[in-house]
Parts: C-alpha cells; sequence; structure tokens
C-alpha cells in the first residue's frame, strides 16, 4: 500500500509556519520572507509534495457569487465603500463574478462573503460558520480569515502628527461599537498618553453631518482643544468647516488630521490624512476568500498606512512645551 500523499497540512507542519504561508509560497507571492520561503520549500522537496491539480489552479469559477454584508444601517454609498467595491471588481469582473449586496438578515447565500463593519458578537459571524459558508471579515477576528489596514497604528502616526507639533489639547472625533472606531481610539489615546497629553472625546459617527454638529456642539459648549484626529476623512472635513464656521483657524488655532486617504474632499486646503491603501486591502480580501472556499486555515493581514501631510496641521501657536 502506497504511503499517504502529503498534505499542505503536513509541509507547515514540517515548516513550523501557517498553511497560509506554505500557500504564499507554492503560488510565488512576494510577501514571505527568505529564509522562511526557502525552509518551507526544502519540506516541499524533502517530502515530495505536489500540489492537487485542481486546488492548485483553484480560481473563480462561473457563476460564483461574492456577498458583501453590511449592517442595515451602513450607508454602501460611502466614498470609501465606492472606492473599495470599484477596487474589488477590477480583481473580479474579467473571471465572471457577481458581486451582491447582502443585508444583516443574510437571506441569500452566495459562495463567499465579505463581512464589513462588524462588532464585537457579531451575528453574522456565527451565522455564516454555521451555515458553512466561507467568509473574511474586513476587520480582525482570530477564528476567521481577516484583512485590515493597521488601525492603530495609523491613529498612532496622526496623533503624533498633532503631538510632535507642539499640541498637547487633543480632542477625538468619533465613537462608536465598530472595530473601526475601537481600534483608531485606541491608537489615539496611546500616543496621547505618551507625551502627558489631554484629550476629550467628541461622540460621532463616520457622516459629516455627525461630525459637523459634534464639533459645532463642543465648541459651543466651551471644549477646547488645539489639535484634532477625526476617525475618517468625512469627519475631519466636518471638523474644518465647523471650526472655520465659528470663526476658528485651520491651522492657526486648531490643527485637524483625518483617516482614510479619500480624494478629492471639498476643503479649501489639503488635508492631512492617514491613507489606506484600499486596492491592496481589496486584492488581499480575495485571495483570502480563495483560501478560504479550498479549506486552508484561517489567517488575518494587517496592511500598512501612510501618513499624507497636508496642510491643515501647524506648530502650536504657544510652540513646543
Amino acid at each position: 500500500m502506497s504511503s499517504p500523499r502529503p498534505t499542505i497540512d503536513d509541509i507547515a507542519h514540517e515548516s513550523g509556519v501557517s498553511t497560509g504561508t506554505v500557500s504564499r509560497v507554492l503560488n510565488g507571492h512576494s510577501t514571505v520572507a527568505a529564509r522562511t520561503r526557502d525552509r518551507v520549500q526544502e519540506v516541499i522537496a524533502r517530502l515530495g509534495y505536489a500540489p492537487d491539480p485542481a486546488a492548485r489552479h483553484l480560481s473563480w469559477r462561473t457563476g460564483q457569487t461574492l456577498g458583501l454584508s453590511f449592517d442595515r444601517d451602513d450607508p454602501v454609498l460611502h466614498p470609501y465603500m465606492i472606492l473599495f467595491r470599484r477596487a474589488l471588481e477590477a480583481g473580479t469582473a474579467h473571471q465572471g463574478v457577481q458581486l451582491l449586496e447582502l443585508r444583516a438578515d443574510l437571506t441569500r447565500l452566495p459562495s463567499a462573503v465579505l463581512v464589513m463593519h462588524a462588532i464585537d458578537g457579531d451575528p453574522r459571524l456565527s451565522f455564516l460558520r454555521d451555515a458553512g459558508v466561507p467568509a473574511v471579515l474586513i476587520g480582525h477576528h482570530p477564528d476567521f480569515f481577516w484583512v485590515a489596514p493597521d488601525d492603530v497604528g495609523g491613529a498612532r502616526l496622526a496623533t503624533q502628527q498633532l503631538t510632535g507639533s507642539g499640541h498637547r489639547q487633543l480632542a477625538f472625533l468619533g465613537a462608536g461599537p465598530s472595530q473601526v472606531a475601537q481600534d483608531r481610539q485606541r491608537g489615539f489615546l496611546a500616543a496621547a498618553a505618551a507625551v502627558g497629553a489631554q484629550t476629550v472625546s467628541l461622540p460621532s459617527d463616520f457622516t459629516v453631518l455627525g461630525g459637523y454638529r459634534a464639533v459645532r456642539r463642543a465648541w459651543e459648549g466651551g471644549a477646547r482643544f488645539t489639535g484634532l484626529f477625526a476617525q475618517s476623512d468625512e469627519s475631519a472635513a466636518a471638523a474644518v468647516a465647523a471650526l472655520q464656521d465659528l470663526g476658528v483657524d485651520v491651522p492657526g488655532q486648531v490643527s485637524v488630521v483625518g483617516f482614510d486617504g479619500l480624494p478629492e474632499l471639498p476643503l479649501p486646503i489639503r488635508l492631512t490624512t492617514v491613507a489606506q491603501n484600499i486596492p491592496k486591502i481589496a486584492s488581499t480580501a480575495l485571495t483570502l476568500v480563495q483560501e478560504a472556499i479550498s479549506g486552508l486555515s484561517p489567517r488575518g493581514e494587517f496592511i500598512p498606512v501612510e501618513l499624507i501631510r497636508g496642510a491643515t496641521v501647524a506648530p502650536f501657536p504657544g510652540g513646543k512645551p
């Protein structure tokens, strides 16, 4: 009797890496460190592993559907979602994959699902697991495939741009149960605490109207700050508009930093922001979907972000403390 054919799990175990890493080596991805790639390839050769031709050529099949699962209150025409969906379509259009917009009830079960804007204990995750539908979270979760921008690190970068300019009275514009809001607030608070800055929270959603109202209400109520980090670019644009309507100069009196790197915001000055790599997030999500469909073990990946310096941050008027 012939010995069992080695599997990708065997390669991962012998190499001391995840099955996702083995998959990336097999597919020639450049994101694997050279030493790790060499070790995996040595194990592949030693065990005589040969990929299953069916699995090796796994790709989107005609008729497959990819669901985009939103919560009931998610604004699907949000600029970020438009850019993200455009990036997904660029990666699937030539393969005949149909993108389906799903609401929280998930009455239509597609071939796989991208779960947007999950919160802790989100019922969509347990539903998809019980239904056996491959799922990828745009966010992070230890038990699922996931991809996310480095929200904590990006918020830290944004806040350090303010504290490095001498600002010690800081505001965070945002709130909510989503991972995005919580991670960005956590990064903000950590960077502020590192220099002993005072902070105030201005609860708001991700919309322009919500941000405008929150900033205006806080300032008119007596809140004062010289640096503001907004959880999204739209919120940052709202903050700039509210402050200017109140006669507060940006950035002369208050510096503002956003997050997302959205193009063509309706602002008279260019926003300082932390930019996500939306095409990279989308392409990574599609790779993870294929890994989920093929039965590999879940893995996740944080996508680096980048600080884009605009004209909405200036040194603290009184100088650095």
